[in-house]
């Protein structure tokens, strides 16, 4: 098996955001993308007293995340679920709330670096994408069962790819005459399906397709929108929410939630807020924080993360 590697994002920057929070009792965060454990690592060496709660749906992940993190013993809760059963299993870890809760979202470096997984581009692998092995759908069924219409939409959508249409007509008529299984394949039937002159910039023509696949085959903004809110309603008084964002749709869905959570329906021009109207929550981040050039040029999957963070208020 290949080896994976993981260069946490803004990591020294997710820890000070994170530290007001977990100046408590007991403190606990969740790890909602436990991953390869870097993020958690750092922040049970940072905060002494603090427990973690890793949440990831894919076993492979939590397998090397338990080994990584042996030393810290049962200061690590792990559980194996997809982070919109946040609720359940804080309950299950024996907690009412929690300190703070960390999402650092799209697929995680040892996915992308271990190619029998199938979300790399740049390697020919099964066509999969799963981030629980488990689950039924992969990328290869949804370049073979759905409609030139259907697979256009989740192209365009997810991938913001302009020649959705284009693309998605090439995979039906291809897949006629066989049916699609590796990603050498997809990935020379896209750079024929795009102009040559869309294709000089821009990077691989391929990985807008194959981002929309992933997010598709694991229903990635389905499960966030439902986990977002879940979050904000297990944090204590003084508890955050950090969210790493490298997709416009995912960063959009952030920016919604927070703003509905910290702003009341009392007028402006009124002199006061009226008992029962405040807001639950104040933003941390004003808008979206980026990396700077130094982290970029250090890792470069940095480049396109936006960082939001929220803290509840009153109970």
């Amino acid at each position: 098996m290949t080896e994976a590697s993981h260069v946490p994002v803004l990591l020294e920057r997710v820890l000070d955001l994170l530290a007001p929070s977990v100046a408590v009792e007991r403190p606990v965060v969740i790890d909602a993308t436990l991953g390869l454990g870097g993020h958690t690592e750092a922040m049970l060496n940072r905060f002494p007293d603090l427990h973690v709660i890793g949440i990831d749906r894919d076993p492979e992940a939590l397998t090397r995340a338990k080994a990584r993190l042996e030393a810290f013993g049962d200061r690590v809760t792990f559980a194996h679920a997809v982070y919109d059963e946040i609720a359940d299993v804080v309950a299950g870890a024996g907690f009412r709330t929690v300190s703070g809760v960390l999402f650092d979202l799209g697929v995680s470096s040892m996915q992308l670096d271990l190619a029998e997984r199938g979300f790399a581009y740049a390697q020919d692998a099964p066509l999969d994408m799963r981030m629980n092995p488990e689950d039924e759908l992969t990328a290869a069924d949804i370049l073979n069962t759905y409609t030139s219409r259907d697979l256009a939409k989740v192209l365009r959508e997810y991938g913001e790819e302009k020649f959705a249409k284009r693309i998605a007509d090439a995979v039906v008529a291809e897949r006629a005459r066989e049916p699609f299984t590796d990603s050498a394949r997809l990935v020379d039937l896209i750079r024929t399906s795009i102009p040559a002159a869309a294709r000089r910039t821009g990077g691989n023509p391929a990985k807008r397709t194959f981002q929309a696949l992933r997010i598709e085959v694991n229903d990635e903004l389905g499960v966030y929108r439902r986990a977002l809110p879940a979050s904000l309603e297990v944090l204590a008084p003084g508890g955050r929410v950090v969210v790493l964002a490298y997709h416009s749709l995912e960063d959009r869905i952030t920016k919604r939630a927070f703003t509905e959570v910290t702003t009341t329906d009392v007028p402006r021009d009124l002199p006061f807020v009226p008992e029962g109207h405040e807001a639950r929550f104040r933003l941390v981040t004003r808008g979206a924080e980026m990396a700077t050039d130094a982290e970029i040029e250090e890792n470069s999957r940095a480049r396109s993360v936006r960082l939001r963070v929220v803290e509840r208020i009153a109970a």
